[in-house]
This record gives structure tokens, C-alpha cells and sequence, in this order.
């Protein structure tokens, strides 16, 4: 039987005249786009143009929003009363969703982005928040969330369909947490070292962190961070890599 796994990006973060990563080259690999949806980066024609080049790849696709900061691209902590929060979050995913609907799309997960995704991780309460906010919206949405991370407990606790990732470019610490990007560890770099950190991870069906300690998880989605300057490249060995393994590239619902 084929194993079944699925590569997802974060897409869509250019803004105005700015450009941001090369969406369309990542989108010839991946199987679901996580697409940017105003608050971090993105605005409505990038929403739109990514969608359009998404459909004619025939990639799955899904709304990733943020706390609303676009200066700090969405990597900075904020504190929000958990109303204004969810009011935020189905906002966005009500943006994305109709673009989607526009280009005749169906809208199928959320991915939530930079300090909201780690601060749920980390926060039973903000991971619920964001939960009840997706749930809210749509319970059909699948929660794509960090493996072993409150924000996928909440995501169940909800009731919603959970699929479970790891980051392929990224360290993790002892406790299942990213390393912080302030650190000169955080990041994996290249491809070869990216698909190594990759394969251990789901030899063992377990987070690995920088220490060697092993954090039992099921891995049903692969992450890589589409503004990495090698990200393209690493996109495309990881794939690679994947099929030789005996994995088949699916979208999040094929998972």
C-alpha cells in the first residue's frame, strides 16, 4: 500500500509592489497552498492571482491568517481579547473563502500563520480560541496544525479534522516547540539537509528535536516556509525524496 503524505507552503505573502517568494514555481510541487490573507501579508489581487495559478495546478488550497501585522509580518506576539480574536480570524477566512468561491475554488483547511500559530501551540486558551473561530466559520475546515501542539488538541477537541505536521526548514526544542527564529539554530538550510531532518522524523512517526529527544506524532503534512530563499529547491528534492521513499503526494483531504 502507498504510504500517502501531503506538502504544504505559505503563499501569497507579497503585498502591493512588493514580491515575495516564487509562488508559482512552488505551487508545480506542493499539494496544498497555505494562502496569506491580508493581515500579515498578501492583498486582494496577490489573494486572487495565487488562487488562479493554484487551481491551474491543481493544488488543494486554504486561508492563513494572522494576528493584523503586516509590519511585523505576522511574527510578532500580540494579546487579544479572545472576541476581537475570532472576530479577526473568520474575517480572513471569510476573505480567502470567497476569492475561492470566485475563481471556483473550494476553500479546505486553515493554517493559522507566524505568532498566532506558535503562541496556540504553546496556550490551551488562545489554542481554543482559534479553534472555535475556525469551527465557527466552517466545521468542515480541516486544522492544519504543528504536531503535538495545543492548537491540534483544541483543533479535535472542537470537533474539527486535524491533520498533524512537521516543518521541514525548521529546529525543533525539547518540549516540541520550534526553535525561536532569534536564535542561530532555528532554521535547517538546504535541501539535502531539510529532506534528512524530514526523513527521521517520519522513520520514527516522531518529532526530533536539536537535543536528539524523540516526540512520538502523527505526520500527515510537510511544511516548507515559502519565503526561504531556497525554498523552490528544497520543495522539489523533498518531493523527490518522498516518492523514492514510497510516499504519495496528497492533498490535505486525501491524507
Amino acid at each position: 500500500m502507498t504510504l500517502r503524505i501531503n506538502l504544504n507552503a505559505d503563499l501569497g505573502e507579497s503585498y502591493g509592489a512588493w514580491d515575495m517568494g516564487r509562488d508559482v514555481e512552488i505551487l508545480s510541487t506542493v499539494t496544498s497552498a497555505n494562502i496569506a490573507c491580508g493581515f500579515h501579508a498578501g492583498d486582494p489581487l496577490v489573494m486572487r492571482r495565487t488562487l488562479q495559478h493554484a487551481r491551474q495546478a491543481g493544488v488543494g488550497v486554504g486561508a492563513h491568517p494572522s494576528f493584523p501585522d503586516l509590519q511585523g509580518f505576522g511574527r510578532r506576539n500580540m494579546q487579544i481579547p479572545a472576541p476581537e480574536l475570532e472576530a479577526i480570524i473568520i474575517y480572513q477566512l471569510a476573505a480567502l473563502a470567497g476569492m475561492a468561491q470566485a475563481e471556483g475554488l473550494r476553500m479546505e483547511h486553515v493554517k493559522p500563520h507566524g505568532a498566532l500559530n506558535n503562541m496556540a501551540c504553546a496556550d490551551p486558551t488562545l489554542a481554543a480560541t482559534v479553534a472555535r473561530a475556525v469551527r465557527d466559520f466552517d466545521p468542515n475546515l480541516i486544522l492544519l496544525a504543528p504536531a503535538c501542539s495545543h492548537l491540534g488538541a483544541a483543533g479535535r477537541a472542537a470537533g474539527l479534522r486535524v491533520v498533524d505536521e512537521i516543518f521541514a526548514d525548521r529546529a525543533y526544542q525539547d518540549d516540541g516547540q520550534l526553535v525561536p527564529r532569534s536564535r542561530p539554530d532555528a532554521m535547517i538550510h538546504g535541501a539535502e539537509a531539510a529532506l534528512a531532518h524530514v526523513s527521521a522524523m517520519l522513520a520514527e512517526q516522531a518529532l526530533i528535536s536539536t537535543n536528539g529527544v524523540r516526540i512520538p506524532a502523527p505526520i500527515g503534512s510537510i511544511c516548507v516556509h515559502g519565503d526561504s530563499p531556497d525554498a523552490v529547491e528544497t520543495a522539489r528534492f523533498l518531493r523527490a525524496g518522498l516518492e523514492r521513499m514510497g510516499y504519495g503526494l496528497v492533498s490535505l483531504s486525501g491524507v
